[in-house]
């Protein structure tokens, strides 16, 4: 593993927004890139992670750990490292993004580690990728990602590509991790699907 990757981790929270399982296959995708990842969940993240993954928290955690490339840090910690603007990192994914914390980040509100190392992020002008969670979206909603948008943050919704004829969800997961991965610039390729896909054209 080269080094600066190792001095250089990527952020990833995780709130109570359903779609957990988008951010588990991130930070599996990361992983297999070599990367290190400093993980934060919201309370309302580990529930929402209890109800819609088999696979309990403590286990996953234990398992990307062994890895020695993968760390957490509780939410309330707002002493940790990724809190600081002065600590170097490859960017940050908030995936899945509730419009709760899509609210806050948007306005500069940092009451929690998540929130405060993505204005962190955002104020150091790094890669910030939100990923929202939310269906429809209303006015606020929208003004808020605008908001986040114009700040420079990419807005990626978890969308299907239907050119590709994704048949299962994993494969809609899969593709949405890779985006979210291309995204954050950490690698220079595009989801293979894509690349070769036949989707339309302009």
């Amino acid at each position: 593993m080269s080094e600066i990757k190792e001095q250089h981790p990527v952020i990833i929270g995780i709130t109570g927004a359903s779609g957990i399982e988008l951010a588990r296959t991130t930070i599996e995708m990361i992983l297999s890139l070599e990367f290190t990842v400093v993980m934060t969940i919201s309370s309302a993240g580990r529930v929402v992670w209890k109800e819609e993954i088999d696979e309990s928290y403590g286990e996953t955690i234990e398992r990307w750990a062994e890895s020695g490339t993968f760390t957490t840090n509780s939410i309330g910690d707002l002493g940790a490292k990724i809190a600081s603007g002065t600590y170097p990192t490859l960017g940050m994914a908030v995936v899945p993004c509730s419009m709760a914390t899509v609210a806050a980040i948007s306005n500069g509100l940092s009451d929690n580690l998540l929130r405060r190392a993505a204005d962190v992020t955002l104020k150091e002008k790094r890669p910030l990728v939100i990923v929202p969670r939310e269906t429809p979206l209303n006015a606020i909603h929208l003004k808020n990602l605008t908001d986040l948008a114009i700040a420079g943050a990419t807005i990626l919704p978890p969308q299907p590509a239907f050119y590709l004829r994704q048949k299962t969800i994993a494969e809609v997961v899969d593709f949405i991790a890779s985006r979210t991965v291309h995204a954050l610039g950490l690698t220079d390729q595009l989801p293979s699907q894509m690349r070769y896909g036949n989707g339309p054209k302009n």
